[in-house]
């Protein structure tokens, strides 16, 4: 069984209930790439298996089809659309965190040297040399 983040997995009977489709909807789903659930085994023929992500996307896709008058196709887009923002929305978090640790590492480094100066400064050794003259 494969390992994904997503709660529970469901059958595709129990799946079709829950998302309140037919069994066939979600097969012509996933046909069309609107969802991809994953597989019990690695053949083609191994059950389907349905997350909880899964499902909450059928469900988004009936309403957008129900509520807003959506073909497939449309929904197709707008799904691709979510997805890719959801996809540069996680590039940019990442990166923010990069730049975040980066930051962080150059503020320590600066203030390692700030301090360094600083003893150098208030060293007995330096304010002797001066007074000696």
């Amino acid at each position: 069984m494969p390992e994904r983040e997503d709660g529970a997995w469901y059958i595709i009977s129990v799946a079709a209930e829950k998302a309140q489709v037919h069994e066939q909807t979600l097969r012509h789903y996933e046909r069309l790439g609107l969802i991809s659930p994953a597989r019990k085994g690695n053949s083609p023929h191994s059950p389907r298996l349905y997350s909880d992500k899964d499902i909450e996307r059928v469900i988004h896709i009936r309403r957008l089809m129900r509520d807003l008058g959506v073909n497939l196709a449309g929904v197709e887009a707008i799904l691709h659309m979510k997805d890719r923002m959801e996809q540069m929305q996680q590039e940019m978090e990442q990166e923010i965190a990069r730049l975040r640790e980066q930051h962080e590492a150059e503020t320590r480094r600066l203030k390692e040297i700030i301090q360094r100066l600083q003893q150098g400064l208030s060293s007995p050794s330096s304010s002797s040399s001066s007074s000696s003259s």
